[in-house]
């Protein structure tokens, strides 16, 4: 039987699980009252949300021809997911809404998809929505893609129609995957791992070459792990077991490891030791880091517990042990963005009942220091393998001493803008005060561009993408992607209260913003710090030079109120006793910043 192996590239929410599911539907794969809505997202989070955040691969057969189809989020920060369902299929149907036409997302995933070399077949969605526009749409993807007219095709994933000249698209623009004539031995491509609580690790692999049978003996190439192929099987789109999985084909591997880390995504799978590695994907590294922490001191074995077990079934998510001075021990966490961020406390909150506190959010600078031993100035763990004189840091308490700092290199990405020509002006002011720089703009439409920056990437890590829509009446898309590690000026910025720091607020900013980050933590903490009976100074301050200050006044007391009359020297005396009080206490005195009032900070505008 012929086999194509394809999937779905599209921008967020322009049908890519409703095509799936009507292609699932149209192919027999499932009788039709087995079917629901978004049948290939299984996570409650994907069905509520209606996004799609796990890669979910399908086997149906459609006119004597077998597919294998991998559906794949469409949001920026499970780009990995995409890239690595790209590896393992020869071709990838472009969706584009034919309302919205292309967005920041469709370029991104478009560009992966051609440096795989996959043959693309570009399909126009929503046409019978009122505000399609196939025509307009159909002359951008022409531009873009330099195809003909003829071939784009026309369909509406949610009735159903046109699904059948997708498949049939599919058989004859799909290239067959190569065939090798009597490999000695098999070599299967690891393109995701989960973590089965019953049946241990399980490979979704694609196989390159030979065929790999039910109870042979295995051996991964990059782990150097060896095990048994327990269980093989394709999707349908639940396991279905089989005697083999034959070269060309996309399934499962049941390896029954305990640990989802020693069956790597990217790894080959083989039959003996000595053969050569498949070309993998380079390590999922993360963008985004934050503290996680339990509301009560007593959920942190239960908080290590639930992280550990999602890391088991999401190799992008990082955690590493932190103890913060206001929240007690908790965990510093690494995401691939915001929304990941999202996903995995929700999961913790929902599916392990967790009760969390997460800090703002930050990205990973690396210091280059001016000390031969460097592990004298910052933890061992933080120093970088290969450049021993420089450590990696995502918790600004960790900021080494002015000092010893030779340079600080913050990440940039590549930033695509898509928006409508009369927010141009709007796109770039808001781009520019993060520090982006313009590179280049081009028109899709009349009415509609493509602006390309470069940005550092803690400028559009918070609230940059609120920002965008609210700026562009919501019509903005964005996409962007990591470039390299830059110098800047970058320094740690110190909240002292009566003069001592407060740790747990420190954060690292470009020097040209200090100023208006600290008077905003400074007014912030002025409205949530109680009062004491003496002054409290709130200042933000890089090094020894205070950027900004609020004072929050003591409490007033009418030490003079119980006295009727007499000498004026008896008010003094009782004046000048309050105020020698007063020093006193603030001398002894000591500022302990409350959850409350560090939550309040977290939550700045």
């Amino acid at each position: 039987m012929d086999i194509r192996n394809f999937c779905i590239i599209a921008h967020i929410d322009h049908g890519k699980s409703t095509l799936a599911d009507r292609m699932i539907e149209k192919t027999g794969t499932l009788q039709k009252r087995e079917m629901k809505e978004q049948l290939l997202d299984t996570m409650d989070l994907e069905r509520e949300r209606g996004i799609t955040i796990k890669l979910q691969p399908v086997r149906m057969e459609f006119n004597n021809t077998q597919l294998n189809l991998i559906d794949t989020p469409g949001h920026t920060d499970f780009r990995y997911e995409v890239s690595r369902s790209l590896a393992a299929c020869e071709g990838a149907i472009l969706l584009v809404d034919a309302s919205q036409g292309i967005q920041a997302q469709t370029l991104a995933v478009l560009y992966m998809a051609m440096e795989n070399d996959l043959k693309i077949i570009p399909v126009l969605n929503k046409i019978d929505l009122p505000a399609a526009d196939p025509e307009r749409v159909s002359d951008e993807v022409v531009k873009l893609l330099g195809c003909d007219r003829d071939d784009i095709l026309r369909i509406s994933a949610k009735n159903g129609e046109g699904v059948e000249d997708v498949l049939q698209a599919v058989i004859d623009r799909v290239p067959t995957p190569a065939f090798h004539d009597n490999p000695e031995v098999p070599r299967a491509l690891i393109f995701d791992a989960i973590m089965d609580t019953y049946r241990g690790a399980v490979a979704y692999v694609r196989v390159m070459e030979g065929s790999i049978k039910k109870g042979q003996k295995i051996h991964l190439v990059g782990t150097q792990m060896d095990f048994e192929a327990l269980d093989v099987g394709f999707f349908s789109p639940a396991y279905i077991s089989d005697d083999e999985l034959k070269e060309g084909e996309i399934g499962y591997i049941v390896t029954g490891g305990k640990d989802v880390a020693h069956v790597r995504t990217g790894d080959t799978i083989t039959s003996k030791l000595g053969v050569d590695a498949l070309p993998g994907y380079k390590e999922v590294q993360p963008m985004v880091y934050a503290g996680l922490y339990p509301s009560e001191a007593d959920g942190y074995p239960q908080l290590r517990e639930s992280l550990e077990k999602l890391t088991m079934n999401d190799a992008a998510l990082s955690s590493e042990p932190e103890r913060n001075a206001a929240l007690g021990n908790g965990f510093r966490c690494g995401f691939l963005g915001l929304l990941h961020m999202d996903i995995i406390q929700e999961r913790l909150e929902r599916e392990f009942d967790c009760d969390l506190i997460i800090t703002a959010p930050s990205v990973r600078y690396e210091v280059q220091l001016s000390v031969k031993s460097p592990a004298e100035i910052v933890r061992s763990s933080l120093i970088k393998e290969d450049e021993p004189d420089t450590a990696i840091i995502s918790n600004p308490a960790d900021f080494p001493d002015p000092a010893y700092i030779e340079e600080v290199r913050e990440p940039w990405v590549k930033l695509e803008v898509v928006c409508r020509s009369e927010d141009i002006g709007a796109v770039l002011k808001l781009v520019t005060d993060r520090r982006g720089v313009h590179q280049s703009m081009e028109y899709l439409d009349e009415e509609r561009v493509v602006i390309h920056f470069e940005v550092p990437l803690q400028g559009i890590v918070l609230d940059f993408f609120d920002k965008l829509k609210s700026s562009t009446a919501g019509y903005a898309s964005m996409s962007y992607e990591p470039i390299a590690y830059r110098a800047g000026d970058l320094v740690k910025l110190q909240i002292l209260l009566l003069g001592e720091p407060a740790d747990a607020l420190s954060t690292i900013v470009h020097r040209s913003e200090s100023n208006t980050v600290g008077s905003v933590v400074c007014k912030k903490l002025k409205e949530v710090i109680p009062k004491a009976q003496y002054v409290i100074p709130i200042q933000a301050a890089i090094g020894a030079k205070v950027v900004a200050r609020e004072t929050l006044s003591a409490f007033r007391k009418d030490v003079t109120a119980g006295l009727y009359g007499g000498d004026i020297s008896r008010k003094q005396k009782q004046l000048k006793k309050q105020k020698k009080g007063k020093k006193r206490l603030k001398q002894m005195g000591k500022v302990t910043l409350t959850q409350d009032a560090f939550l309040s900070v977290l939550k700045r505008d």
